[in-house]
């Protein structure tokens, strides 16, 4: 008996251990990631007023939201778009220059209203990483605030959350004889946000993948090849995304392309 009662404790225990963290479990009222915001650019309220007019439409399957490297599915990606993407109806929420902020205040402001999709994919934060302005704990907190909006106004849709992509800092970027970036602090930031917003995961409405490893050589560098401006990809990037995402994708939403 007592070696069965330890026996419950033990898995007990485990259990808990990896129990998902709850993404609205978040309680840091200063942390500007998570304070809604629009961005200053001419481009984004129309951008926005888009998506709304998109949405109204309706027939919506899919939702991608994220920044700037989500956005450029409609230029460096949009041949990879059509071939994976295009025939699922899938609507594109990326907006070049989106930290957590700004997300939060287009969700806030309409974006998901009165659709529902099989499956939103989500991947956000390294505009975040930029400078000092945020530590990882706060960039993830705001991801996390991101995933618990998208749960709480859309109950059926499966979320995948992607890990924040590696990237050169502002020095290795800038250096354009440079060809390539190693692992550095931004880089590394990210990569402890990752960590963080990886335990939202609970494998039945919110799923976490993270591709980054398919963007790097062997020695684990970061090349022009695939991201020329060691940010944002290009064709090649996205063909490389596309394929690693789609087994989840085609898991998730339950149909090949």
């Amino acid at each position: 008996m007592k070696k069965f009662l330890m026996l419950l404790f033990c898995l007990a225990a485990l259990n808990c251990a990896y129990a998902a963290v709850n993404p609205c479990d978040i309680n840091d009222p200063c942390n500007a990631a998570l304070k809604p915001v629009t961005l200053n650019l001419d481009w984004w309220l129309p951008r926005h007023n888009a998506v709304l007019e998109r949405n109204r439409q309706g027939n919506v399957n899919i939702i991608m939201v994220g920044d700037s490297i989500t956005h450029r599915w409609e230029d460096a990606g949009k041949d990879v778009w059509q071939k994976y993407y295009a025939s699922r109806n899938t609507v594109n929420m990326g907006f070049g220059g989106d930290g957590t902020q700004h997300v939060l205040w287009r969700l806030e402001h309409g974006e998901v209203n009165n659709i529902n999709p099989k499956l939103a994919v989500l991947m956000i934060g390294t505009n975040n990483s930029n400078r000092n302005d945020y530590t990882a704990e706060q960039i993830a907190e705001g991801v996390k605030s991101i995933i618990c909006q998208l749960r709480t106004c859309l109950p059926n849709t499966k979320i995948l959350v992607l890990g924040i992509f590696p990237r050169g800092d502002a020095r290795q970027r800038k250096d354009k004889a440079l060809l390539e970036a190693s692992y550095n602090p931004q880089w590394e930031k990210n990569d402890t946000a990752n960590k963080i917003i990886s335990k939202v995961a609970d494998n039945k409405t919110i799923y976490y993948l993270n591709i980054n490893k398919k963007f790097l050589t062997k020695k684990g560098k970061l090349t022009r090849d695939i991201m020329p401006d060691l940010l944002h990809l290009n064709q090649k990037g996205y063909e490389i995304w596309a394929k690693a995402m789609e087994p989840m994708i085609v898991k998730l939403t339950g149909g090949k392309k």
